[in-house]
């Protein structure tokens, strides 16, 4: 994986600024940055091309739509050489909104999103279970998400 050293403090503080609020417009990140909008546009871009920016995201909290259970899978499979074929199947699965590929005991580690128990038994019986691949699997039902942040930004 590639590290850019071109990074500088001023795409710093206009990433720190989009991850506190990624609906912050352009000229007013300027503003904080002491730059032009147009400048914000343009390193934007940049940091885009640089694969740094990967895109932008609405985040809801999917508990208030109905959807209560959080639940983690580690995945074991028949063979690690698997993984690609495995993972590119789990994709499909609208309820994976997570995928880890890990070491330790799991092949596969990720996270799954349901309305309730019956539609996470639904989703691991029918959907994940059936993935030809996957030798057994083990649920962690998340009783509480205590923090889901991005990484502190400073200059190193």
């Amino acid at each position: 994986m590639q590290k850019y050293s071109d990074i500088d403090s001023t795409d710093l503080r206009i990433l720190s600024l989009l991850i506190e609020n990624a609906a912050l417009p352009y000229t007013e990140i300027g503003k904080r940055v002491f730059v032009s909008g147009g400048t914000v546009h343009v390193r934007m871009k940049k940091l885009e091309q640089m694969g740094i920016v990967k895109g932008s995201q609405l985040v809801i909290d999917p508990a208030k739509l109905g959807w209560d259970i959080s639940a983690f899978l580690g995945i074991y499979l028949d063979k690690s050489s698997l993984y690609e074929q495995v993972a590119t199947e789990l994709e499909g699965i609208p309820e994976v909104v997570n995928i880890h590929y890990t070491t330790g005991i799991y092949s596969i580690f990720l996270k799954i999103v349901c309305r309730d128990t019956g539609h996470l038994r639904e989703i691991l019986h029918d959907k994940i279970q059936k993935v030809n691949g996957i030798q057994r699997t083990e649920t962690f039902i998340s009783l509480e998400e205590r923090i889901n942040r991005s990484i502190p930004l400073a200059e190193s």
